[in-house]
């Protein structure tokens, strides 16, 4: 839902005499945010920045995320990131129309189907094993109106496997590369193509990749000018920065915001 043509409506509204001041208000008493009293619904966001409130469902109770997803479903889409399967089939009952991305551990809502903005994001994964945080990348970027292009198992230890995919890479806007284990992939990649790079370090790995602090650093130190790192297994991080990068160089007419 555009919160700002929702706000220009309401002022319209109470301007031409259609709605008393009083029940303007009322209306506006609950743009700010929505009190549930063991959360507090950020509705302002997407005018602020452009992005909606998502809901970070680890840690919190399958009742509060239920009680938060069907009241964030009055005002538009909603997406939930790091939902368990047992929280998901207990928001679902209630929130029908949700829908679960198991791998990705991601629970949406779409009321509407809005065509994406031009420009595509290309996700790469170093292995089968990084699928999970790639999976809540992408869903997180489409969700914000991005289209998404895949590629998976190209990581270092088969080059060729890169190598035959660079002019799909090189077509994207923005790349984003997720690896454990070292971390190569996002150096390798950074020192080929020259898009903006977002580097994304897993938990994968064997003992001394640390879960995710030796591809991190690698990642950090890495000699491929320009790589901007986030968090270790944060695809829903690198999905935000990417899908900013891609709406600054969208056209007005096809950027289309969640």
């Amino acid at each position: 839902m555009d919160k700002r043509k929702n706000l220009k409506e309401l002022l319209t509204a109470i301007k031409d005499g259609h709605m008393d001041i009083e029940e303007g208000v009322e209306q506006l008493r609950d743009l700010p945010y929505l009190d549930l009293e063991h959360a507090k619904i950020d509705l302002h966001r997407n005018l602020r920045n452009g992005f909606p409130e998502v809901i970070y469902a680890e840690g919190k109770t399958p009742e509060q995320v239920t009680e938060i997803f069907s009241r964030m479903q009055e005002y538009g889409p909603v997406l939930a990131t790091r939902v368990s399967p047992d929280m998901a089939r207990e928001v679902q009952a209630s929130c029908t129309e949700a829908t679960y991305n198991e791998l990705g551990r991601t629970l949406t809502f779409t009321p509407i189907d809005k065509p994406f903005r031009d420009g595509e994001i290309c996700i790469i994964t170093a292995g089968t094993s990084d699928l999970p945080v790639a999976e809540e990348a992408r869903v997180t970027a489409e969700m914000l109106g991005n289209k998404c292009r895949m590629i998976n198992d190209v990581g270092v230890a088969g080059l060729h496997r890169l190598l035959d995919q660079l002019e799909t890479i090189r077509q994207a806007r923005v790349v984003i590369v997720i690896a454990g284990m070292e971390g190569a992939l996002a150096s390798v990649v950074g020192g080929l193509v020259p898009q903006p790079i977002i580097a994304v370090p897993t938990s994968v790995g064997y003992g001394a990749a640390f879960s995710g602090i030796a591809p991190l650093l690698g990642m950090l130190t890495s000699c491929a000018s320009g790589i901007t790192v986030v968090n270790i297994d944060n695809g829903f991080g690198a999905a935000c920065a990417a899908s900013k990068i891609n709406r600054l160089f969208s056209t007005p007419q096809t950027d289309q915001p969640m």
